[in-house]
Formats: structure tokens, sequence, C-alpha cells
């Protein structure tokens, strides 16, 4: 992917209209900010500890202002996309994805117990992963549960 604005990249985009794109003498901006996010997202598969989906999701929200080809890459890739569509139509959090970063999380836990020296940077650290835990399996794992609780609030 080139970083060159092309006419194809102002039109038709999926969740991104022409309006939505930032004035061209900031779009690079949100382009680098695009890449980089999704950079570490990618690395984040790899790295126990880093969370992929939230860079991913920021990868595409920046995509939307600065490159609307790349955000339609991002929502058409066989991974990346289901986690865009989901977040979108009722921020959705697969089981699958809540697991692995539940299990992530406990891994990063015990490596920083047998390994770091402060108490209390462990205690810091397992408050922000018990709160991001906590706020992650509170969001619904199906779309259709999401359409299921609208249903009833009608």
């Amino acid at each position: 992917m080139d970083m060159q604005a092309s006419p194809d990249d102002h039109a038709g985009a999926e969740g991104a209209s022409p309006s939505q794109l930032a004035p061209a003498r900031t779009r690079w901006l949100w382009l680098a900010l695009a890449y980089l996010s999704l950079g570490v997202g990618i690395v984040a598969v790899f790295i126990p500890g880093i969370p992929t989906t939230e860079f991913i999701l920021l990868s595409a929200w920046a995509a939307g202002k600065g490159s609307p080809r790349l955000q339609r890459w991002l929502e058409h890739h066989p991974v990346f996309g289901v986690m865009i569509h989901n977040w979108r139509n009722g921020r959705v959090v697969a089981r699958r994805a809540k697991i692995s970063a539940s299990l992530m999380m406990s891994l990063c836990l015990v490596i920083m117990l047998l390994t770091v020296k402060h108490r209390w940077i462990i205690v810091l650290a397992a408050l922000g992963m018990a709160a991001g835990a906590m706020w992650m399996w509170s969001r619904p794992e199906r779309v259709q549960d999401v359409k299921a609780r609208e249903d009833v609030v009608k």
C-alpha cells in the first residue's frame, strides 16, 4: 500500500465517506497513526501482554480519516475485518478474544511475580489488568446478542 492518495481513495469506501476524511494537509498524520497502530497490533499478536484488538480498531479508525484504501483492506482482512465488524456492530468482543486476552494477562502477571522486585508495580499492573478484564468480559460476545437486547428494549 502506498501513501499517495489516488482518486479512488476518496470514493466509495465502506465506513468512510469523503466528508469523513481529514483535510489533505493533515491526512498524512492520520495515515501515520493508522500504520503505526497496525504495526503495533501485528507485533502484539506475538508478544504477550500487549493488546491486539485495540490497536487494530485504532488503525481502522485512523485509516477512515486518512486512507479509505487502507480502511477497506483492514475491513476485508480475514482476521482484522471480523474484529472491526464486531466492534462497529454492538461493541462486541468475541469469547475467543476474551479467553486469549485473559490468558495473556495471567501469563504476564505470573512473569511479573517471578521477575519484578517492587511489589507495588505488580499490584498496579494487576489492578489495571483486572479493570481491563472486567470491562472486556462485560462486552457482548456475539452481534446476535446485541440485536436480541435491542429487541427486548423495544
